[in-house]
């Protein structure tokens, strides 16, 4: 028996090294050579400064910007510690009224457009996390931003259009726009 205990400990001993340190730090290194972006984070830095991420939203509210999703995360809007959706479902009072505020927001930032609002603008995705709204929800912003900033409409379109995205693989999911890189394009005119 005790020949079987020392033989399990030794064992259990060897596959948590193996498990727990070897394994973590081979994939570690793996991607760091061979992604190093992607695998810190894909931080986005400007003049020395980490400004954001390709992967996590922010809060834009400035009408001379284009606004992300909103975010559902608590106790802070893109929160990325604490990812979660709202978990309202569509018979719920209060997705509603969450909905018609936001809906007061757009419309009071930019009175003049009656455009259908894109459902992005108005409802949080799973994560709260998304950095990306629609190629529709950019182009609804997009007479307010050119407005507010003093640009042509036809500029302000030419940067949504280098700043989107295509679907993934060619076909997985719809275009897209990242809203941090987007405006990050925007103060490069300025």
């Amino acid at each position: 028996m005790r020949t079987q205990f020392r033989a399990s400990v030794v064992i259990l001993a060897f596959f948590t090294f193996l498990t727990g340190v070897v394994y973590p730090l081979a994939v570690t290194g793996i991607a760091q050579l061979l992604f190093p972006y992607q695998s810190n984070g894909s931080l986005m830095i400007q003049d020395g400064t980490v400004i954001g991420s390709d992967l996590i939203g922010q809060s834009f509210t400035d009408p001379g910007y284009f606004w992300s999703r909103p975010s559902a995360t608590s106790p802070f809007p893109y929160n990325a510690a604490a990812s979660s959706g709202s978990n309202l479902g569509p018979t719920n009072p209060a997705l509603g009224q969450a909905v018609h505020a936001r809906i007061e927001v757009l419309q009071s930032a930019d009175p003049g457009n009656t455009s259908p609002i894109p459902v992005d603008l108005v409802t949080a995705s799973a994560s709260g996390l998304d950095p990306h709204i629609s190629v529709a929800a950019a182009l609804y912003q997009l007479p307010r931003v050119a407005r507010e900033r003093g640009l042509s409409e036809e500029l302000v379109h030419r940067l949504v259009e280098q700043n989107t995205e295509g679907r993934q693989l060619g076909f997985l999911g719809e275009p897209r726009v990242n809203v941090l890189k987007l405006n990050l394009a925007l103060d490069g005119l300025q």
